[in-house]
């Protein structure tokens, strides 16, 4: 995981997911996570990162 990677999941979760596996699902999903609440887009982000 890049430093780059890191510094998306914390301030912008839904681009560091949509740069790593594209507009899918885990996009859509975490899009509304974050719209939720930050932290709970920020976990999924590290989570869809790091898998």
């Amino acid at each position: 995981m890049s430093i780059l990677t890191i510094i998306l999941n914390i301030f912008l979760p839904p681009v560091s997911v949509a740069l790593n596996k594209g507009i899918s699902k885990d996009f859509i999903i975490n899009i509304i996570l974050t719209l939720l609440g930050g932290i709970p887009g920020m976990i999924h982000a590290f989570y869809v990162t790091a898998k």
